[in-house]
């Protein structure tokens, strides 16, 4: 442990000549980022799925970093099963790169990793994340540290310069190559990666998906009125594609998939059979029981603000 003046605490600081030693290609790991290598070794190992929310944190972590900075890195969180890896949660770690050694602070990362526990005791680090499109030999060396904190950690990158036109996120996981007793090598292999969200994070991600089409990319919530209208439309359109699809498949214009007709027969089934006139009265119920709890809001403020100003008074 060393004091680094840039992390301004104790930190771990690698010299690059451990990755001087690996061969050039595996320890650059720039042949192991092309796309056709991608799409074709993106099958070994788990599948690493990903809550929006820690794309969004790695942004913001990318946004505020320090003057000069290329990059940042951090530790990624959340839970192992037999055949996938979901991250849930991460944080950013100060470090500091040169063309000789990174300075990474290792002490940080464990104080920030032992106050999630607290929050959150069923995540546990699976990795660590870096901003950029490529594999450094930093990164090689970043990653030997994770794993004496991880079984097989995960490499997680966020393409935040945008080389391809929008923000690659890939995942990978490393593997020793070489002769025994030789050079040995470190291979990251390319994990295949999907984006999942709970309900809670699809009204946040449909939210942002509004500030594209407005100039100033940003917008504000909507009542709760407005969101039940709008996903009344949007069920509205689901159900008249499904009616398009089923007309066309009597008409004969479209072959019949065996696979979306028991999908549309499980989604029958799922809805309770309710006379329309019991599903009017429950609805009208509802929107009365949501219209007088607005109301009661709205005069708790009103007595509160003329509480107020009455005091002054």
């Amino acid at each position: 442990m060393k004091y680094c003046p840039t992390c301004r605490g104790s930190c771990v600081k690698l010299s690059s000549s451990l990755a001087s030693t690996l061969p050039p290609q595996t320890s650059r790991g720039r042949h192991l980022t092309r796309d056709f290598l991608w799409k074709n070794m993106a099958v070994y190992g788990p599948v690493v799925k990903i809550h929006p929310v820690v794309l969004a944190s790695i942004a913001d972590s990318y946004e505020r970093r320090n003057e000069g900075a290329t990059r940042v890195i951090g530790t990624i969180l959340g839970t192992i099963d037999k055949h996938s890896v979901e991250i849930t949660n991460c944080f950013s770690v100060p470090h500091n790169e040169s063309e000789d050694e990174v300075a990474v602070d290792m002490e940080f990362a464990k104080n920030m990793y032992e106050l999630h526990k607290k929050v959150s005791p069923s995540e546990a680090i699976v990795g660590w994340y870096a901003t950029g499109f490529d594999i450094t030999e930093h990164s090689v060396l970043i990653h030997e540290y994770y794993s004496r904190e991880a079984q097989n950690p995960i490499h997680l990158t966020l393409d935040t310069t945008l080389q391809n036109g929008k923000m690659n996120v890939r995942a990978y996981v490393s593997a020793q190559m070489g002769v025994p007793g030789k050079t040995v090598g470190v291979m990251f292999t390319p994990l295949t990666v999907k984006h999942i969200y709970y309900d809670t994070e699809r009204i946040g991600i449909d939210l942002l998906h509004t500030t594209c089409a407005s100039p100033s990319r940003t917008n504000g919530l909507t009542s709760d009125l407005a969101q039940v209208g709008t996903s009344a439309a949007r069920v509205q359109d689901m159900l008249t594609t499904v009616l398009a699809y089923i007309e066309d498949v009597l008409s004969g214009k479209v072959i019949a998939d065996n696979s979306v007709g028991r999908c549309l027969m499980d989604l029958l089934n799922k809805v309770p059979f309710i006379p329309a006139e019991d599903f009017e009265s429950m609805l009208n119920s509802n929107i009365n029981d949501l219209l007088m709890v607005t109301y009661l809001t709205n005069l708790a403020q009103a007595q509160i603000s003329l509480n107020e100003k009455l005091v002054v008074l």
